[in-house]
């Protein structure tokens, strides 16, 4: 069995993960994701205990029980390239001995919710509203650089998203994942179901433009669009589909949940973004533990 060598599963002295923090110890197999920092303490607020409070850089974790289920709250910061560190560095705390440094024979999985801010593409969708992403579908590169065998459902939408933008951007090698199935159900409740692009950036990648000048002026308009059998686009922004994909080929149950801050259509954006998304924290919460 292969060990894996210090310069790629990178342990600091006090035995926790060189990003995170963490020791295997620290983290739950219920995982909520969020961007910003911030929202970590706006989830954990409803713990009822919490156990232990670990910053590094961007990346803030709390882990605490909620009833009787025990939750960790970590936050990724923004874009995929960070998604690529905290899913692999969770998964190396879950399913890789530390001491040895050898994969362990009973690999576990993960449920984790990303519990997101995002822009609505579609007339349907309104601002304020939450949305559940049935797939992501990825204008980033991070797969490019993994093996990731994807099911015919998945190949066929993402070819399908390609070819639908082309030639706007025919430099672009779109990737699709689906969320997991019993977590749609779980949580439909919530809100509209849909397919969530993930870009890799905030301006021109997501259609704004400010000074610099965009690829493509009709970027939203193209996305809003599509259309793939039963499903459309409901929202843009910068994790999803990184979280699928990279959650799938490891065998972690993944589901991104999105409040809709901003209308991209009518560019309008939420008066009460915080009320929308503590609304988005406790319905998200209470299904958990229900």
């Amino acid at each position: 069995m292969r060990v894996i060598p210090d310069s790629e599963l990178i342990i600091n002295p006090d035995g926790s993960i060189y990003h995170l923090h963490l020791r295997p110890e620290h983290v739950s197999d219920t995982i909520i994701t969020v961007g910003d920092q911030e929202r970590v303490a706006e989830v954990s607020k409803h713990f009822d205990s919490i156990e232990c409070r670990i910053q590094n850089r961007e990346f803030l974790t709390h882990t605490g029980m909620l009833g009787s289920k025990r939750i960790t709250v970590i936050s990724t910061g923004i874009g995929t390239d960070n998604i690529d560190i905290v899913f692999n560095e969770l998964d190396a705390l879950t399913n890789i001995d530390i001491q040895t440094r050898m994969v362990k024979k009973d690999i576990k999985s993960l449920t984790i919710i990303r519990l997101g801010t995002s822009g609505a593409v579609n007339e349907e969708i309104p601002i304020d509203s939450i949305v559940i992403s049935e797939a992501g579908i990825g204008l980033d590169s991070l797969m490019a650089y993994y093996r990731h065998d994807n099911t015919p459902q998945e190949i066929q939408l993402a070819a399908a998203f390609s070819q639908h933008i082309r030639p706007a951007f025919s430099n672009l090698n779109p990737y699709a994942t689906f969320a997991d199935a019993g977590l749609i159900r779980q949580f439909e409740s919530l809100g509209h179901k849909g397919l969530t692009v993930t870009a890799p950036g905030f301006y021109a990648p997501q259609g704004r433009e400010l000074r610099a000048a965009n690829q493509s002026t009709e970027f939203i308009k193209l996305i809003n669009s599509f259309r793939h059998l039963n499903s459309h686009i409901t929202n843009l922004e910068m994790e999803t589909a990184g979280i699928y994909a990279l959650g799938a080929m490891l065998g972690h149950r993944c589901l991104s949940v999105n409040a809709i801050l901003a209308h991209r259509i009518t560019n309008r954006f939420s008066e009460q973004p915080q009320k929308v998304v503590d609304a988005m924290i406790c319905k998200a919460l209470g299904i958990l533990v229900s």
